[in-house]
């Protein structure tokens, strides 16, 4: 295993490296985003997830798109997004935002939502509906669906990935030890047959993890060994950063010549792409993994 630097626990609580400093959002794009956001009552991740890439990429002209509602029936203890039960879903909310996009000129969507484990489809009907919206709206534009966990619900599966997206993603976020304590409602097996069923259906697979959770080096090759056999074409790698003191606490700060090694260990595992660095999301640079 390559020995590269790492920063032990007790010094990186105190201050975040030089490497994670993001330029607050500013700017007329950015505030033209803002305002299509709000004129449309529309959730975005970026908003809800606290990412620390929304000033550049509002300030670019995009956004990812958050349907469902903005409370998550699931309590994962890195996620931002507020738990709860969520209201009753909105019917019209496919149109507003294929609206939304064709305003914005946007030429590669990525639209997300939160669980909604209450929903007997898990919503899959509104990720169809909205999905299909789009490319009624804005014919050329790209689409990235950033999927949940459909709880074994295949069904469900079909109908989400079935209108007409260039890419789907479902997120591992972690490696398998630590999903009892940071997907308590997931299963690592699950997620993986979730990928697995989406490319046997014949689309393009993304998936994204968190690092500093306190997970091992050979855990993360472990875990990257386990996409390629399931089918995954995409990994997004970023560092975890704490939304509030009450979240899983950040157990490490991981190196960027450690995300450069990830990158390359991934893609010599059978990867199609892999974007790795501090600040990247699952949705960061999604325009450049549609054709890969």
């Amino acid at each position: 295993m390559i020995d590269l630097p790492v920063i032990p626990s007790q010094q990186q609580r105190a201050k975040r490296p030089d490497w994670l400093r993001v330029k607050l959002p500013i700017g007329p794009e950015y505030a033209s985003v803002r305002k299509l956001v709000d004129t449309y009552k529309l959730h975005t991740i970026c908003e809800s997830g606290n990412c620390p890439n929304m000033g550049e990429c509002w300030g670019a002209g995009t956004a990812t798109f958050m349907i469902l509602g903005n409370v998550c029936t699931r309590s994962c203890t890195f996620c931002a997004v507020a738990t709860g039960r969520p209201n009753e879903y909105d019917t019209d909310e496919p149109r507003r935002v294929a609206e939304a996009i064709l305003l914005m000129k946007v030429k590669h969507a990525v639209i997300t939502s939160v669980n909604r484990d209450e929903l007997k489809d898990r919503g899959a009907e509104i990720w169809y509906q909205t999905v299909r919206a789009v490319k009624e709206a804005s014919p050329t534009t790209t689409i990235e669906t950033l999927i949940p966990d459909t709880k074994g619900n295949w069904d469900a599966l079909i109908r989400m990935i079935e209108g007409g997206q260039e890419v789907v993603s479902h997120n591992m976020e972690t490696v398998e030890r630590l999903y009892r304590r940071v997907r308590p409602q997931a299963r690592y097996e699950r997620s993986l047959e979730q990928i697995r069923r989406t490319k046997d259906y014949g689309q393009r697979t993304k998936t994204g993890i968190m690092l500093g959770l306190g997970e091992t080096q050979d855990e993360v090759l472990k875990a990257m060994d386990d996409l390629v056999e399931n089918g995954c074409d995409i990994l997004t790698l970023g560092q975890y950063l704490q939304p509030t003191k009450m979240h899983h606490e950040v157990i490490e700060w991981i190196h960027p010549d450690t995300f450069a090694m990830y990158k390359e260990q991934g893609e010599q595992r059978g990867l199609k792409y892999v974007e790795a660095g501090p600040l990247v999301r699952s949705s960061y640079h999604a325009e450049r993994h549609v054709h890969v």
